[in-house]
């Protein structure tokens, strides 16, 4: 089932994730509705968060993004071959390169894109859909989109990391997402 995604304004967004069991309510139906949500929407990532649960977890494909990359683009990320995957109570254990900008959006805050510097790896502690542990590196995109969806269930977005002037300059762009004046093709959950 396709489920709505909670716009910039609502306050599960601001909320950090509390951790969750292998016997958390509906988990399984929960995950497979994420992924049917992502894929609806034409994202990479999706976190609990943004459809309005205020738990750690969060999917990410980035395969498609590597998949999709021009022949010239994929020397940039060498070594990114991309992942699909669940994180269930995400830890992250170190960051490491070079910062580097990236267009970044986010399906929460649609039609706004900014530049957002990140570095270029991440460690991060993780189980997946059936509550096996990992502890996994990720460069490139793969990474970016990684720290993004992390950002989420620490409740942070990535206007966050813009200077005050360029986010004071959006604050109209932000008004009219919180209170429903943008139109997109999926579906989405305005504040009342």
């Amino acid at each position: 089932m396709v489920l709505p995604i909670v716009a910039y304004g609502n306050p599960v967004l601001r909320k950090v994730g509390v951790d969750i069991t292998s016997g958390y309510p509906g988990l399984k139906k929960l995950v497979e509705d994420m992924w049917e949500t992502l894929y609806n929407s034409k994202g990479v990532g999706l976190a609990a968060p943004q459809i309005d649960k205020d738990i750690r977890l969060f999917i990410v494909d980035s395969v498609q993004v590597i998949e999709n990359l021009d022949v010239d683009e994929k020397d940039l990320y060498p070594g990114d071959e991309g992942y699909k995957g669940v994180f269930i109570n995400a830890r992250i254990a170190e960051t490491e390169g070079e910062e580097w900008p990236y267009n970044e959006g986010c399906l929460s805050i649609p039609k706004i894109r900014e530049d957002i510097f990140r570095r270029e790896r991440v460690t991060i502690h993780f189980l997946d859909e059936n509550f096996v542990e990992h502890t996994k590196t990720f460069i490139g995109v793969t990474a970016r989109i990684i720290l993004h969806e992390y950002d989420h269930i620490e409740g942070k977005l990535f206007i966050d990391y813009l200077k005050p002037l360029k986010k004071s300059l959006l604050k109209r762009k932000l008004s009219d997402i919180s209170k429903g004046k943008v139109s997109v093709d999926y579906k989405m959950a305005f504040n009342k």
